[in-house]
């Protein structure tokens, strides 16, 4: 197997693994802090600050200047390292003076982001929040010396450390239960119990920047202060990336809106913490399909784009397009039918997962056009265009921000966050159609009709496979049903769902004489453990 080849074999395996374990600790944490209380809710948006703040930061310092320098550094006389050490100095003053004033400032940014809390809340949210916010300093510092070991061809521990993050997490979480029990109300919380949830959060956070410096000395690279940071390409962020930095402030505050409006929703319905763990299932199929599969075909895409030739960049998006979709739409298929059962694991109750589960559904409806659209964003990236994409996000936020508003002025509390979820979803399909059509015009045109025809024919397999899938779930006792009965329960009956849809979907697909099935066939079977 190439280098490149057993990269991408770590990385994926990395990210799966990641994510499984992600899921494990958002189970363990619903059970210390359930998934509709206004604990679990305030606690949902302390630890959402950081990574908030941390969007913005990042891609202003990290995209602007680490990632498009610190390889080009590697040519220097000394292999990069007084580069790295401007760059490492810079960083860590940047980051810590953004942490201390973020921790000062907790009681605004809770109240910024969930102006609808009662006041016990958002004490409790503050509390946390003060706990939280100096993960910005470590999630940047991962950044950065992920980054250098990236550039040396360092490539595992940055994809394996967030696994000992999140088991350190949910070691922290056990043992919170297995003190305190489930987190009471509001007025319950002691010092102690806030010190240990939110401070194991942090400390994961702290051991997942921690072991990369372990590695540090695969780089060669001996860093010390120094404060001289002319050269390190601060004049360059706004060439580099100006538009890309704006996208994401832009989709920071659309992300604001929706947590000002989430934050009105009272104790017992599907909140910010059903939303945040609905989102996770969501982005399961996307990073583990659409990431991993995508992104090989987005590197031969770029070098088309480099030689300019366009007409075999017409067929790569197509291709990828066509491949993707196949993964993506039985994806879809499978975690709808099975939406309860796969909501159950991060809910407490039946009645909580069926709430979930309507939030799941809303999500879902844009699943296959952001498969889509990572391939029309990648192909815009790889022209060198950030401003075209800014321009279609922008249009997305407004909608975002549009549709956030529109569900809160109409729709009864119990079914905000599905009207949310639901309004995002519209959001990104009407980004992807406007992006899809500006592709076309910037091309000369994408042969849409082709990949539209097998995105159809795919669709037209998943609905049996959906059909036989809901069967299932219905014969298993519907919601009334084991499957429903437990966490772990859930988890099981969700797996079983889903492998009675994917058979049925392969198998029509197979009547159906689908050309995409057997390319399909063979890249699955080379993402097995042992295939090369």
């Amino acid at each position: 197997m190439s280098g490149i080849g057993r990269a991408s074999v770590l990385i994926g395996a990395g990210t799966i693994v990641s994510r499984l374990t992600g899921f494990l600790r958002a189970v363990v944490l619903v059970s210390a802090v359930g998934a509709t209380t206004e604990a679990g809710n305030a606690f949902a948006i302390a630890n959402q600050l950081p990574n908030n703040i941390y969007a913005i930061i990042s891609t202003g310092l990290l995209s602007a200047v680490v990632v498009p320098q610190i390889v080009k550094a590697a040519a220097h006389d000394d292999g990069g390292r007084a580069f790295v050490s401007k760059l490492f100095t810079l960083g860590t003053v940047v980051l810590l003076a953004t942490a201390v004033l973020a921790t000062v400032a907790a009681p605004w940014l809770v109240q910024l982001y969930a102006p609808s809390f009662p006041p016990a809340q958002q004490a409790l949210a503050t509390a946390f929040a003060y706990w939280c916010l100096p993960q910005i300093f470590f999630y940047g510092l991962y950044a950065l010396v992920g980054e250098s070991l990236n550039a040396r061809r360092v490539f595992g521990p940055f994809t394996w450390a967030p696994i000992v993050n999140n088991v350190v997490s949910i070691t922290g979480f056990i043992v919170f239960i297995w003190l305190f029990g489930p987190g009471g109300t509001t007025t319950e919380w002691t010092p102690e119990m806030i010190a240990l949830l939110a401070g194991t959060a942090t400390l994961g956070i702290v051991v997942q920047a921690g072991i990369l410096l372990l590695f540090w000395r695969r780089t060669g690279l001996h860093v010390r202060p120094d404060f001289a940071w002319r050269g390190v390409g601060l004049g360059q962020i706004g060439r580099l990336a100006g538009w890309t930095f704006l996208m994401v402030v832009a989709g920071q505050l659309a992300g604001l809106v929706q947590s000002r409006v989430l934050s009105g929703i009272p104790e017992g319905d599907a909140g910010i913490l059903v939303s945040q763990n609905a989102w996770l299932l969501f982005m399961l199929p996307y990073s583990i399909i659409v990431l991993s599969i995508g992104t090989p075909y987005f590197t031969q895409l770029s070098e088309h784009v480099a030689a300019g030739r366009d007409d075999e960049v017409r067929a790569d998006i197509g291709r990828s397009i066509r491949t993707l979709g196949l993964f993506v739409v039985v994806a879809t298929a499978a975690l709808a039918v099975a939406s309860v059962p796969a909501s159950r694991i991060f809910t407490d109750s039946p009645a909580e997962a069926v709430a979930a589960a309507q939030v799941l559904l809303c999500f879902l409806v844009s699943l296959v056009p952001l498969a889509v659209l990572f391939v029309v964003q990648r192909t815009f990236y790889a022209y060198d265009d950030t401003r075209v994409p800014f321009l279609f996000t922008l249009l997305q936020c407004v909608l975002v921000v549009v549709t956030a508003l529109l569900a809160a002025s109409t729709l009864p509390v119990h079914l905000l966050a599905a009207g949310v979820a639901l309004g995002q979803s519209i959001a990104s399909v009407v980004q992807v159609i406007v992006a899809t059509w500006l592709l076309h015009r910037r091309l000369g045109g994408l042969r849409v009709g082709s990949w539209m025809l097998s995105l159809g024919r795919f669709a037209l397999a998943a609905l049996p496979a959906a059909g036989a899938g809901w069967l299932t779930f219905l014969l298993l006792g519907g919601i009334d049903g084991w499957t429903v009965s437990d966490k772990l329960l859930g988890a099981v009956g969700t797996a079983i769902i889903g492998a009675v849809v994917l058979l049925v979907y392969v198998g029509f697909l197979a009547l159906l004489r689908a050309p995409e099935l057997g390319p399909a066939l063979t890249l699955a079977r080379r993402l097995l453990p042992g295939r090369r």
